[in-house]
């Protein structure tokens, strides 16, 4: 798979590690059938550049590369109110040069507080250009391109990147990570049973399905959801992985076999805490010193913990854990996460 042809910024100059978590995983093992679960292991994707790192960086890289390309003077994008792409966003535009405006929606009714800590801080702390808050269930696309208009009615260039960074192009981040992430594997002689990846607006879960066919990496991928079940879910996925092929001129075509997810870990909404997230960001910080944060990736590592406790996994199976970043919503949380305020079941 040539990414070659597409212009790129580079944000983070080496490859995310891959670690294994050996307190972690003995103490997931004591809650497996028979005392025994897998080995996790962990790709550090929270260590990439645009500080403090995740998932959206690798996605940007491609997408602010084309905005630069088309002469773009402010990047637009939208997000919930302790949005993480948001803030890798504006760290890009501020890296570039350029200004930021974000659409926020308000999926919870009276969420967004301008003066909150997490996110909305490094929002105000780097400096957005200006938020419009929409309630929740508003066409996005729509509110995102009313911005870009009134921006050239001002004679200036918005570029709009969908929520997530969720589209073909973004979706090449994670086709660069899956050709990483075999180098890796071939380098350290190392072999994976299976990843285990958050699966949001897509772009994440698709692009590295599309990268494992396309690169001939034959590791099944489980995704946690995040915001939907697997009906909901999956052909989102699909239609992700197979965007990014027909972008990348391939004549692949993704199973649809190869989409797997799980849903409930998200419950029961989208951001709001559940007690499943707090345990897991509770153990993987108290055994590996590695924090979670509660609306992606505690979740995401509460579906990993909850499948292993089913016997999902082999005793003794390799499982990489994706960790897709999402530190600064962490502060946002505390009182949740700390188990000071009691949180859904």
């Amino acid at each position: 798979m040539d990414l070659s042809r597409f212009p790129r910024r580079r944000y983070t100059p080496f490859a995310t590690p891959l670690e294994f978590l050996p307190r972690f995983s003995a103490a997931l093992a004591e809650s497996c059938p028979g005392g025994q679960g897998p080995n996790v292991w962990i790709k550090r994707d929270d260590m990439l550049g645009l500080f403090p790192g995740g998932n959206k960086t690798r996605k940007l890289e491609f997408l602010v590369a084309d905005a630069l390309a088309k002469g773009a003077d402010t990047l637009i994008t939208c997000g919930a109110p302790q949005s993480n792409h948001c803030r890798i966003t504006l760290a890009a535009a501020v890296k570039e040069g350029l200004k930021c405006r974000f659409v926020i929606e308000e999926r919870v009714p009276n969420s967004y507080d301008t003066k909150a800590s997490g996110n909305n801080f490094m929002f105000r702390l780097m400096g957005v250009e200006a938020i419009t808050v929409v309630p929740g269930g508003s066409n996005m696309a729509a509110e995102m391109q009313k911005v870009a208009d009134a921006l050239a009615a001002e004679g200036r260039k918005g570029y709009i990147i969908p929520g997530g960074g969720s589209n073909a192009l973004g979706g090449l981040g994670y086709v660069a990570c899956a050709q990483e992430l075999q180098q890796q594997l071939f380098e350290q002689g190392l072999r994976i049973d299976r990843v285990v990846v958050g699966s949001g607006s897509s772009g994440t879960h698709g692009g590295l399905l599309a990268g494992f066919i396309g690169n001939n990496i034959r590791i099944p991928i489980t995704g946690i959801g995040v915001s939907r079940d697997p009906a909901d879910q999956e052909p989102l996925v699909h239609k992700e992985a197979q965007a990014v092929m027909e972008l990348l001129g391939l004549p692949l075509t993704v199973p649809r076999e190869a989409v797997q997810s799980v849903g409930g870990y998200w419950q029961p909404k989208y951001s709001i805490p559940n007690q499943a997230m707090v345990e897991a960001v509770q153990l993987l910080a108290r055994t590996e010193g590695i924090p979670l944060d509660p609306v992606y990736t505690g979740k995401i590592m509460a579906g990993l913990i909850g499948l292993a406790r089913k016997g999902f996994f082999q005793p003794g199976e390799n499982v990489l854990f994706l960790h897709t970043g999402g530190l600064p919503s962490l502060h946002a949380y505390e009182a949740q996460v700390l188990g000071d305020t009691p949180v859904a079941g």
